[in-house]
Parts: C-alpha cells; structure tokens; sequence
C-alpha cells in the first residue's frame, strides 16, 4: 500500500474512530437510573441501541444499552415521574446546624509525658485524619467530650475504639498516654462533632414536608470530609452583609442566625448533593410562593434563565444567568451545568456567584432545573449547578 492509499485509509477512519469515542464516552456517562416522564417512551437511534430486559412497562425496568447495537455498554434503570410534580422554590437564606456521627478526626499531635514526647498513640494504630471516632470501650461517642470522658475511665486497660471510615466500621486497640499538662490521659487526637454556617433553601415539598438546601455537601474544613449526621437542624438566617467575589478570591454572604430556638426543620441527610429532612411547617418564600414544576435534565436547554437567591436582609430576588453547558454525569454530584451570571445589579453587588449562594434555585421557563453549587474562583461570574433531579432523588421527592 502506497503513502496515498494510506493516507486515504488514515482520512476515512480517523473520523470513525474519533466519533466512535465520543459516543463510547457519552453513553458511559449516562446515569445508572434514567427519570422520564410519565407516558414518555425511552427510544434507540442508528447509534445507541436499548433492549429492554423485561417486556411489560416502562418505569422501574432495566435496559440494557449497547454501541450501534452490537457492543454492550452498560444497563440503565428507567423511573417514570409524574408529570404533575412541583416543589415550592426557595432561594431564602437558612441557618444550618449540623451534628456529627460520632467524632471526627481532623488532626493528630504529640503528647508530652514523663517519659518525653510520645508520637499519637491513635496514629501509631492506624487511626486517620478522616475518621469518625464512634465508639470507645462499647460506649456510644456522640461529641469530643465523650471520647475524652471514655479514654479516661479506662485509662489502664488501654481503650477499644470503633471508628467510621468510607462506610466501614473498623476497630482499633489504643494504649493512652498520660499528659504532662493536665494529667489526664490522652490518645493524640484532635477531633470535632458540629458545624455551623448559613446556605440557601432550593425548595419544600408540601406534600412530604422535605426540604432540600445547599446542592452540595457540608465536608469538614479542615480535611474535607463529608460529615455523617447524627442530628441537625435548619433556622431562619439573615443576610447582613456581602464580600464582593473578585478573581482569585471567592466572595461571600454574611449573615446571622434568626429566632434560633425556632426551628424550620430537622436534617436527617447530608450527600454529594446538599442536605435534606422534614420540616416543622411550611417553608415558603414570602415573594415567590407559588409552587413550580421541576424540569428533568433532558428538559433543560442551553441558553438563558434566572436564579432566586438573598443578598440582603431575608427577601429574595430574581436575577439572571445563562446555563452555558450541560454536564454528562453517571453519578449524583454538584457539577451538573455550568452557570454564569449575566444580571447587571447581581454583578454589581457580589461579583456573581459567592459563598453562602449554594441552594439558590435555578429557573428556566418557569421550571426549577437545579440550584447553584460552586463559584469559579478565577472567574467570579461563573460556576457549577447541580440538576434538580439529583436533589429530587436524595430527598425521596422521586423514588430512585
């Protein structure tokens, strides 16, 4: 074969290979559950192939997906929703309190004793920044002063604890060590079970009394873990103050807890895609107190649309953004669209997307498609959005 049969051959299947990929790519990215509307059929074309695995009905059954029908790719859940579903919007700042599982680990140290300094006995047993510390001695460990109460009623027997690592329990075996500072025995662990900070409704649901905020999870500060919830509750919170976002250093929403022994609701979940429990009451926004249908992510377009959010006191505005790109995503997660704000007066007062923003539902016409999740931190007008669907999912809104 010569250079220009080659280089033929090279044109022809260069293309193939590359469109190929792309649609190998994309149907890998397709999510293990698909929501559709109810009475909608779920449909092939010449290059991704369906075949349904059982034949009667559509919601609740597994299709099996394979590439121009002959490579199989990967089975698919279909979950028809009612086509009436609607939510209440949010977009009013909330206070959000949240306690941990257990007591998580954020740091480890050296204890001074009278034999010198002595490395973390809780390290040197394979305990990690990380972990959640569960129980001690068979005693349940529901703050940092319980595991210190624990380690010391025990002291001379050395102490068995359980902890909380990626889903499995794990039990190690700890010799204490008496500190020199207060002579109380310690195990070389810092370690915290609460946090506290102020995030944006996205919506409540009337009719199971859910609610939904944030669009993403509340991790640790320090070591970026996501905190399991043992209790948590959600407050009225105000907003008094706005850092501007500029490039290279996020803006943020400064606010305050309101009538906090008043109660909007108890968190019973914290996910990858924001925090959800049942409320005391209704919670809905004085301004935009109708409810609205929600869009499933083959609804939702590239193009124009608006978020409901706070930047002063506890009244909430529409402004306007544009939903740039939409994601392929497998797995629920916060980066589902990416956002950029293109209001003036928005712009003007926080520089675009800003600390404190997360939650704000985002509308596009007349449908909740998802809320604000991320900033960009070099591009202050610009950041992620979760889909709606996601929320709808962890929230038992939609059954998965």
């Amino acid at each position: 074969m010569n250079n220009k049969h080659k280089k033929i051959l090279l044109s022809i299947i260069s293309p193939i290979l590359l469109f190929s990929m792309v649609a190998l790519y994309n149907i890998e990215n397709i999510p293990a559950t698909i929501f559709i509307r109810e009475g909608n059929e779920i449909k092939s074309n010449r290059f991704i192939k369906l075949k349904q695995s059982t034949i009667s009905g559509i919601s609740g059954k597994k299709f099996d997906i394979s590439f121009l029908g002959i490579i199989p790719v990967k089975s698919v859940s279909v979950k028809a929703v009612d086509n009436r579903i609607s939510v209440y919007p949010g977009g009013v700042p909330v206070g959000v309190k949240l306690n941990t599982k257990g007591a998580l680990v954020v740091g480890l140290c050296d204890i001074e004793s009278s034999n010198g300094k002595v490395s973390s006995p809780g390290a040197v047993s394979g305990i990690q920044i990380g972990d959640s510390i569960i129980k001690v001695n068979g005693q349940e460990i529901n703050s940092a002063e319980d595991v210190s109460r624990e380690i010391n009623a025990n002291s001379t027997e050395g102490a068995k604890v359980e902890i909380l690592r990626k889903g499995t329990i794990i039990t190690k075996e700890i010799t204490p060590v008496k500190s020199l500072k207060d002579n109380s025995y310690k195990i070389g662990l810092w370690v915290r079970d609460s946090t506290a900070g102020v995030g944006t409704l996205t919506f409540y649901d009337r009719n199971s009394g859910m609610f939904a905020a944030l669009g993403h999870p509340i991790t640790d500060v320090d070591t970026g873990t996501i905190l399991s919830v043992n209790n948590g509750e959600i407050v009225k919170s105000s907003i008094l103050s706005v850092r501007k976002g500029e490039k290279g250093s996020p803006g943020e929403l400064k606010g305050i807890f309101v009538d906090e022994d008043n109660s909007l609701g108890k968190i019973y979940k914290n996910t990858q895609c924001g925090v959800f429990g049942k409320s005391n009451g209704k919670i809905i926004n004085k301004k935009f107190n109708k409810p609205m249908e929600i869009a499933l992510r083959n609804e939702i377009k590239t193009g124009p649309a608006q978020i409901i959010t706070t930047i002063n006191g506890e009244e909430s505005e529409m402004y306007d953004i544009v939903i740039e790109k939409l994601l392929p995503q497998e797995e629920p997660g916060p980066k589902s669209m990416i956002i950029r704000v293109t209001d003036p007066k928005l712009l003007e007062k926080t520089g675009g997307i800003v600390q404190g923003m997360s939650g704000s539902p985002i509308i596009q016409n007349n449908k909740i498609v998802g809320a604000v999740t991320h900033v960009l931190i070099n591009k202050p007008d610009t950041g992620y959005g979760i889909y709606i669907e996601w929320m709808l999912k962890d929230s038992n809104t939609i059954k998965n």
